[in-house]
């Protein structure tokens, strides 16, 4: 009797997988991980697009509906036109510089070359330091009064007295666009050399056969067999660059006179400093949308070259 009376309870699970479809039977397996990721990533983006309508404020205590008046304010307010074309520069800059330099780099280590495996395991030495270790590295760097920049470049002739790299309102974003560039070129070469090792070598023997230098190679072979992946990886980086924080945050701050402060660093000070959840949110948001039309354009160039190579 008790060798029967267990038979139903095994063969429950079972009349129950072949009652439910497939897909509905995966749907309900997945459920659990669905769950878990919208109470860590969609809820928080549904409560920050509410709290940019609202006029929430920990200093004020006030917390009312008022529509669309937060982002009025913030399209009359200079500070954030301010940290957006600095968002925005320093987004082109470091793209473009990395881009350059990581294809660069990508077209060295594709070549055959003795101690080509160390050279690529040393390349990610920069990019998986910690951004924090790299900005305290590069404010010893770039210091104004000790800095070992400024002492090779004095003994070089190129400059008669010290610069105030970071200290100063001109040279302050150059610094910070040259720690990035060295910090995250070798993620560029990387994504860039594994697109290289894709293009077919027949068609590169081919084309030296008949007499194609290097640079018509590249020009006219490699690069449009690359053009798929380098817009990927351009857009992975513009998005990264676009949400800089703790570069900035660490070496400058915003400063000086704020002409390093980025959307990132803006919305943390007004979130955090100032108490405004609302206005804080809506900055937060206009940062989510200016992203959104970054990759936009990005996905319909992307679609367009795939569509010409067709």
């Amino acid at each position: 009797m008790s060798a029967a009376a267990t038979i139903p309870s095994v063969g429950r699970p079972r009349r129950l997988g072949k009652a439910l479809p497939g897909a509905l039977w995966a749907l309900l397996l997945l459920t659990p991980a669905f769950v878990s990721l919208a109470s860590v990533s969609f809820y928080p983006i549904v409560n920050g697009l509410y709290l940019s309508l609202t006029n929430t404020s920990l200093i004020t205590q006030e917390q009312a509906f008022t529509g669309f008046s937060n982002y009025a304010e913030l399209w009359g307010d200079p500070q954030f036109w301010n940290a957006w074309w600095h968002t925005i520069w320093f987004t082109t800059a470091s793209t473009v510089l990395e881009t350059v330099i990581g294809l660069g780099m990508a077209l060295i280590l594709c070549e055959a070359f003795k101690g080509r495996g160390l050279v690529r395991a040393a390349m990610l030495v920069p990019w998986a330091m910690p951004t924090v270790v790299t900005s305290k590295m590069f404010g010893w760097l770039f210091d104004g009064q000790n800095g070992i920049i400024n002492y090779i470049l004095l003994h070089a002739g190129l400059i008669d007295q010290n610069v105030n790299w970071y200290g100063s309102t001109d040279t302050a974003m150059i610094t910070i666009i040259i720690a990035d560039v060295w910090k995250t070129t070798p993620f560029m070469a990387l994504l860039l050399l594994t697109g290289l090792q894709t293009v077919p070598n027949s068609l590169i023997e081919a084309a030296r056969m008949d007499g194609a230098k290097g640079w018509i190679t590249f020009w006219y072979i490699r690069l449009p067999l690359l053009m798929p992946t380098l817009l990927i990886a351009g857009l992975f980086r513009a998005l990264d660059a676009f949400r800089v924080f703790d570069l900035v945050y660490v070496l400058t701050g915003g400063g000086p006179a704020d002409s390093t402060e980025t959307l990132s660093t803006l919305s943390y000070k007004v979130l955090f400093s100032t108490l405004q959840f609302g206005y804080g949110s809506a900055v937060s948001t206009a940062m989510f949308i200016t992203e959104g039309i970054i990759a936009l354009v990005f996905c319909l160039y992307l679609v367009r070259q795939i569509k010409r190579a067709q």
